[in-house]
């Protein structure tokens, strides 16, 4: 089914923006027309790197009536605010993630999101990969039965060796789980659907990191949030999760993700990209690779930008969805509540698991 492109303009032109505008190009009903940034400079040498027609300052993108999609990849405590901004201007937004720093700030997204009748969306899109929906299918179809229960290790040492700016990954609205929890979170929603209850542990076990990185060599980072975070999660459907993650660990032999199930185990690619290597292994059998699926085995960053588009297009509900990103919010707003307060943290939030991919795509599609 073919749809009419939806223009959509990006705030934010740092490290992430490249795979986003490399990927819209494959997308038919996604187009990226316009650019934005607080440096100029470097949104117009994403302009001239990805062919992007308008460079734009922030006020001039959100006053541009054509465009109808803001992707919003600026850092995680500027996230709300531009949503705002963006939902307030009449536009529709996939945001990167997290969703927000905290449930209030989320909250207020979601409520004028409502008011103003346009759509919010939020990575990580990468659960609409070839290998997790590989996963979806083994496991919808009944492959290892009813799940018992996921574990989910996310474990580094930090991202200061490598990043330009890593700086905000130990800020409020960084550290392993608000940074890397949302592709295992949404991987295991995907999975298992809502979670009800959780507790966690989390430790600062750094106070301030050193920047090895050439940018800012040497630079000394304060260290905001617990870079150590593990948890446990009762699912709705009665499974149970166990998540680590960390930015304090050198190395480990852990899996990314494994489901459990009645009548077997599904080892899960990692989340953090689209394609990877699903393993089955049946009662009584031995672990068998299953072939993927799906298509969107590469970096396909910005598909859940596309597949809102096509949403806008046809009214369909986009996969992405705000409240399954609100959800994960909670998850680990929760895990951390719990640390603090020894008790478990009972969710008052809940979604919908994402409806999955149709068999038989051709790449540029996500609709049949």
């Amino acid at each position: 089914m073919a749809v009419k492109p939806v223009k959509a303009g990006i705030i934010g032109c740092g490290a992430i923006s490249g795979a986003y505008l490399n990927a819209a190009k494959t997308f038919e009903a996604l187009e990226v027309a316009a650019v934005a940034d607080l440096a100029m400079e470097r949104a117009q040498q994403k302009a001239d790197e990805f062919q992007v027609p308008k460079v734009y300052t922030v006020e001039q993108l959100l006053a541009d009536g054509d465009i109808e999609i803001v992707l919003n990849l600026t850092v995680p405590k500027a996230h709300a605010e531009v949503n705002l901004r963006c939902i307030e201007a009449g536009k529709s937004v996939h945001l990167e993630k997290p969703f927000a720093c905290n449930r209030a700030d989320g909250k207020k997204v979601l409520d004028a999101a409502k008011a103003k009748g346009v759509r919010v969306g939020c990575a990580p899109d990468t659960f609409l990969g070839a290998g997790m929906q590989t996963c979806r299918k083994v496991l919808d179809d009944g492959w290892i039965g009813e799940p018992v229960a996921a574990v989910a290790f996310m474990q580094c040492h930090g991202h200061e060796s490598w990043h330009p700016d890593p700086e905000f990954y130990y800020e409020v609205g960084g550290g392993p789980m608000f940074d890397m929890g949302p592709y295992y979170l949404t991987a295991l929603i995907n999975l298992l659907g809502p979670v009800k209850r959780v507790c966690g542990s989390t430790r600062v076990s750094f106070p301030e990191r050193v920047i090895t990185s050439q940018k800012k060599f040497g630079k000394r980072v304060p260290v905001e949030v617990p870079t150590h975070v593990a948890g446990v999660m009762d699912f709705a459907s009665g499974a149970i999760g166990t998540i680590v993650t960390s930015f304090d660990i050198w190395g480990h032999n852990l899996p990314r993700i494994e489901v459990y199930g009645t009548a077997g185990s599904m080892y899960v690619p990692d989340p953090n990209w689209f394609g990877g290597q699903v393993w089955v292994m049946r009662a009584g059998g031995d672990a068998k690779e299953v072939p993927l699926a799906f298509p969107y085995a590469d970096n396909f960053r910005g598909i859940g930008a596309a597949d809102m588009a096509y949403g806008l297009r046809t009214g369909r509900p986009h996969r992405c969805s705000a409240e399954m990103a609100f959800h994960v919010l909670d998850i680990m707003q929760a895990f951390h509540e719990s640390s603090d307060g020894g008790k478990h943290v009972q969710l008052t939030s809940t979604c919908e698991r994402p409806a999955p991919l149709p068999l038989g795509l051709t790449i540029g599609k996500l609709d049949e």
